[in-house]
């Protein structure tokens, strides 16, 4: 009988399996631009957990393994950062990413009161770009940050909360 993969917030204890799938799952990305030295390949223990209590964090488990992870911020004009969206190579094309995303979403908009989403993805990373436009996302801009890497960034409005008549 298989297991489900469950979605929710990220406990402290999570950093070490969040970092580690990050490593796994930025390999591709390193390769695709040529550069080894992507932020999400470089960043510490220390440094993650930093991050993750500084914003929402949520993944995605199967079992007690970690097969996914997302992060959100949320600034004081109510524009949602959205970052480190993985999932484990073994899991892709399952759905998963989209899980997250929709998931990352409702709680920024719900808890954190976001207005606006952004998110950034290098401009040869045509799976994460599709699953952005899929899911409403459009371009806003971009930026050259090497020779070989240029990242798109893309944004949509939160949809309004449903507010039940009485």
């Amino acid at each position: 009988m298989g297991m489900s993969v469950t979605i929710s917030a990220a406990a402290g204890n999570d950093a070490e399996q969040i970092l580690k799938l990050q490593y796994l799952c930025y390999q591709s990305e390193a390769e695709l631009y040529g550069d080894y030295s992507i932020d999400p390949l470089t960043q510490t223990l220390d440094d993650l957990r930093a991050e993750l209590g500084g914003g929402c964090v949520l993944v995605a488990r199967l079992g007690e393994e970690v097969v996914g992870s997302v992060r959100g911020t949320v600034d004081g004009a109510g524009t949602a950062v959205i970052t480190g969206l993985i999932v484990h190579p073994r899991m892709r094309r399952h759905g998963l990413g989209g899980r997250l995303l929709a998931a990352i979403e409702e709680q920024l908009a719900g808890e954190w009161s976001a207005k606006r989403y952004r998110l950034a993805t290098g401009q040869r990373s045509e799976v994460n770009l599709r699953l952005y436009r899929n899911r409403g996302y459009q371009p806003t801009h971009t930026e050259r940050i090497s020779r070989t890497l240029t990242l798109v960034t893309l944004e949509k409005e939160a949809a309004p909360a449903f507010v039940a008549s009485a």
